[in-house]
């Protein structure tokens, strides 16, 4: 996916909101700079624990538009619904959507339905665009990154893209693992609020953590490094992933987030993360550590592992959990 976004849209489609390679592209509107965002929600099954693919659609929305410090406003919802689908289903969805809309303060304006025949759509799909207000000056992209930067982790990873595998293969653990989906713009409406600088903030989605700091490092053309123990994966996600061959930094997460920004502001940062319901276990899991001088040098992620050994952390190769969005 990295390579096909690379290599075919953007190449065709540059321009420089495009360019910054963020979750949202901030645009320009008459005097007001607002965060425009759109994704499409393929998750299979529609009911997992934790959530559904009325809220993740919701949630995930938001979660883009926070990334670039805007406050969420409208939603579009667009669904392809496959025939047959029962409407007892499609209303739960619905009401999901609604509910989740409501918590997080946003309205869903305008939308788009179609049907398509049965066998070809999987249930239902959902496409959402939405918009936010930008209402402060910072520039909140990986163009911002500088060395010294501390790397805040606003939770426990991995949970979502378990729960999701867990549901659709029949597996039980002793627990039931629940998705971490959760509407991110109160942790960020805190940290502006409390004046932070905020250099760089990343949801960590599919490809996982691992994969949002590779974007990031490469984008900065910054070299990374974070701490193995200081990175938060609960005993039984950890359990899971060691079943299945998973490594947790690559495992998709619906309700968490990195933030990067100066050190001097790290402890404030993160007592205002933790105001959220959301940003309870925040902790600094790493440092920007250097620039790369040079052609055709990019920045690079290492890691160091809980026996004090460096690893190289790259991107994902291929895809670990498919249909987890």
């Amino acid at each position: 996916m990295h390579n096909l976004i690379e290599k075919m849209f953007m190449t065709e489609f540059k321009n420089p909101a495009l360019e910054s390679r963020h979750d949202s592209a901030v645009i320009n509107l008459e005097g007001k700079k607002l965060a425009f965002t759109t994704d499409s929600y393929v998750v299979s099954p529609l009911f997992f624990p934790g959530g559904d693919i009325g809220s993740l659609a919701i949630h995930g929305t938001i979660n883009d538009l926070c990334m670039s410090g805007a406050k969420p406003q409208y939603i579009s919802a667009g669904f392809i619904i496959e025939e047959g689908l029962p409407m007892e289903t499609l209303w739960k969805i619905v009401q999901s959507m609604q509910e989740a809309a409501k918590n997080a303060e946003v309205e869903i304006v305008t939308g788009d339905t179609k049907v398509v025949d049965k066998g070809k759509g999987d249930g239902v799909f959902i496409n959402t665009a939405g918009i936010g207000i930008i209402e402060h000056g910072l520039t909140i992209n990986p163009s911002s990154v500088k060395q010294g930067d501390v790397i805040i982790l606003s939770g426990d990873i991995g949970r979502h893209g378990i729960a999701i595998m867990a549901q659709r293969e029949g597996l039980e653990f002793e627990t039931t693992i629940e998705s971490d989906s959760a509407p991110l713009n109160g942790i960020v409406q805190n940290l502006l609020n409390a004046g932070i600088e905020i250099h760089c903030m990343r949801d960590l989605t599919r490809g996982g953590l691992a994969s949002a700091l590779v974007e990031i490092a490469e984008a900065s053309n910054h070299n990374i490094n974070i701490i193995e123990s200081e990175i938060p994966v609960r005993e039984d996600v950890k359990g899971a992933c060691e079943m299945l061959g998973f490594d947790p930094l690559y495992v998709a997460n619906e309700g968490r987030l990195i933030v990067i920004l100066p050190e001097k502001d790290a402890d404030k940062a993160i007592s205002a993360m933790k105001k959220s319901e959301y940003g309870h276990e925040a902790k600094i899991i790493g440092k920007v550590t250097s620039e790369n001088k040079g052609k055709n040098l990019y920045g690079f992620v290492t890691m160091k592992s809980r026996i004090g050994a460096a690893r190289i952390v790259d991107m994902l190769s291929g895809e670990q959990l498919p249909r987890i969005c």
